[in-house]
């Protein structure tokens, strides 16, 4: 969806404030801004990332920066780089699997703004490659399928500084996720606590009550603040919509506290600077 669009589809939703965080881009912001404007809803910068550490990959969320910081915008040119790269792998490997994809269709398919292994599955699906979203990641495009290729990431400390530079806060993605790869989730959190993170997902579509309120509990004791987000990709994921109704909601005094972190921020850096 255009970001406009998506800022009215939040309108008709009933939402007071909404962050749009694509992946390694931050395109979308001002369009949204301006529809949030238009139709009295909080548009927050927002922003996701890939990175690695200690050998796992997990996503970091970015939240109320500065989308005109210059750092931030080269660190985003470099990532937009390696996706660019890594597209044109996974076309090459597809091609010789005998999947019959060119760059100029996926470039003419996606449009402006973010592309990448969604948008190839979907051609790979109109190209009658696979038949399902599913199958095209499972056997072709996810980690370690037949056709996957590696790209450029930072590494989670790395993603910190440039979020937190560029004025925003840091804050680990769907921690359920990462719940399945690493030995212990609060020891794993800890230290990227120590390196900088502001806060973590808690409210999502997918935690139970029980995971919520195990988040909950660990981001008091790390001092870490609370965010929640429904992951919403448009049509290309059946079944899941912005958050409100039946889907994840997520309570409005989450993004007082998150302005609130921002500040905080803010005056710890001032301190430093002054002594």
């Amino acid at each position: 969806m255009h970001p406009a669009d998506l800022v009215k589809y939040a309108h008709r939703k009933g939402l007071s404030a909404l962050a749009i965080t694509d992946h390694d881009t931050i395109e979308g912001i001002s369009e949204a801004i301006a529809a949030g404007e238009s139709l009295g809803i909080e548009v927050v910068p927002g922003l996701e990332l890939s990175v690695k550490y200690c050998d796992h990959s997990l996503h970091l969320l970015g939240y109320l920066f500065d989308p005109r910081n210059e750092e931030l915008l080269l660190a985003l040119d470099r990532l937009q780089a390696g996706r660019r790269e890594r597209n044109r792998k996974i076309i090459l490997n597809l091609n010789r699997l005998g999947c019959s994809i060119q760059f100029k269709e996926l470039q003419q398919s996606a449009g402006p703004g973010q592309n990448g292994r969604p948008h190839i599955a979907r051609l790979m699906i109109e190209k009658k490659c696979v038949g399902t979203m599913d199958e095209a990641f499972e056997k072709y495009l996810g980690h370690g399928g037949l056709a996957y290729a590696s790209r450029f990431v930072y590494g989670a400390g790395e993603a910190i500084s440039l979020i937190q530079n560029a004025g925003g806060i840091a804050v680990l993605a769907h921690p359920l996720q990462l719940e399945r790869s690493v030995d212990h989730l609060p020891h794993f959190v800890q230290q990227l606590r120590d390196m900088g993170l502001d806060g973590i997902e808690v409210y999502y579509p997918n935690h139970s009550r029980q995971f919520r309120k195990h988040l909950i509990s660990l981001a008091e004791k790390l001092s870490l603040v609370l965010t929640g987000g429904s992951d919403f990709h448009g049509t290309i994921r059946p079944g899941t919509t912005l958050a409100g109704g039946k889907n994840v909601t997520v309570p409005p005094q989450l993004l007082v506290k998150m302005k609130e972190r921002v500040l905080r921020n803010r005056m710890n850096s001032s301190e430093k600077i002054s002594n």
